[in-house]
């Protein structure tokens, strides 16, 4: 039996596992992101080396997914707003040292593909990824294949404008989708109503320490039955929904794959995206409901859709 590598490079984890040609993980490696390019590419280095000396079996290819904006022909990330990425040459540092053939694709991409073959979006020939992290990611599954675009780019979902007088993002522009519905959001919004009187079972959740009010702060309060928790992830679904029902006006997909880790909000987050994405999309009641369904594969996507890219590209 032969396997692949597959990488997911997040902003705070690496993931690096080996995977079967059916996409189940053999065995998976994780370490802290360093905080610079050129420590990234050390520390992604010796995280493939850990994981190719445990294989018990021959490795064919290593597919990494990481943010930004990837030039896949060329095997660099060109531009990573969420991170300070600037034409990082991935590809070639990573087949120089191991010899074997090496694809880099964004890693939402790679996540949309896992779940394509594998995981929620079986079945749909036309979908959508949504990841909902730090920032928001996206995949395009048109026709049954990936559509990438005419330079690799497409599917930066996250910077679509929504409100131009919205807040400043990462990447210069101001209202991006993902500067309202992603967990850097609820984060920001947590901490706008734990400095309020009303806040305080949000600010219990962080010991008391307003700075360190997060995402995760207002999920521990919903789930004790604080009413401005459940608020504040109802709010954030209809922006996720204000978003989805942009993709699905221009797009027309037959289904959204929502995951990252807000996705651990369920139907408190889906719900509300759901509401919105009706309110939003163009004759409603004219058309078939587009599907807005959790993804499956959790933290394992990323790495499962880069080792089943190399796979099928060999």
């Amino acid at each position: 039996m032969t396997v692949c590598v597959g990488v997911d490079i997040g902003g705070t984890k690496m993931r690096a596992g080996l995977v079967d040609r059916a996409g189940r993980i053999i065995d998976i490696k994780v370490a802290s992101t360093p905080p610079s390019p050129e420590a990234v590419l050390g520390g992604l280095v010796e995280l493939l080396a850990e994981v190719l000396e445990n294989s018990e079996s021959p490795v064919e290819g290593i597919g990494i997914g990481a943010a930004g904006l990837v030039d896949v022909r060329a095997g660099v990330v060109r531009y990573a707003p969420n991170l300070s990425y600037r034409d990082v040459p991935i590809v070639d540092v990573v087949s120089r040292k191991f010899g074997v053939a090496t694809t880099l694709d964004n890693d939402a991409t790679c996540a949309g593909y896992a779940e394509f073959r594998i995981g929620s979006g079986q079945g749909a020939e036309d979908m959508i990824m949504v990841t909902l992290g730090t920032g928001i990611g996206g995949g395009f599954i048109f026709g049954g294949h990936l559509y990438r675009g005419s330079q690799g780019f497409a599917a930066e979902i996250g910077h679509m404008v929504i409100d131009p007088s919205g807040p400043r993002c990462g990447c210069g522009q101001v209202g991006c989708w993902e500067r309202l519905a992603s967990g850097t959001a609820l984060g920001e919004m947590a901490r706008e109503a734990a400095a309020l009187p009303g806040g305080a079972r949000i600010l219990a959740a962080a010991d008391g320490q307003l700075e360190r009010v997060r995402g995760e702060s207002v999920m521990r309060a919903a789930d004790e039955g604080d009413p401005v928790a459940k608020n504040l992830i109802e709010e954030l679904g209809r922006n996720v929904g204000v978003g989805l029902a942009n993709l699905a006006n221009i797009l027309d997909p037959e289904r959204f794959v929502v995951g990252g880790g807000l996705i651990r909000l369920g139907e408190a987050l889906l719900a509300p995206a759901r509401a919105e994405l009706l309110e939003k999309i163009e004759g409603a009641g004219y058309r078939p409901e587009v599907e807005v369904v959790a993804a499956e594969l959790g933290d394992d996507a990323g790495v499962i859709g880069a080792a089943l890219m190399v796979s099928s590209a060999l």
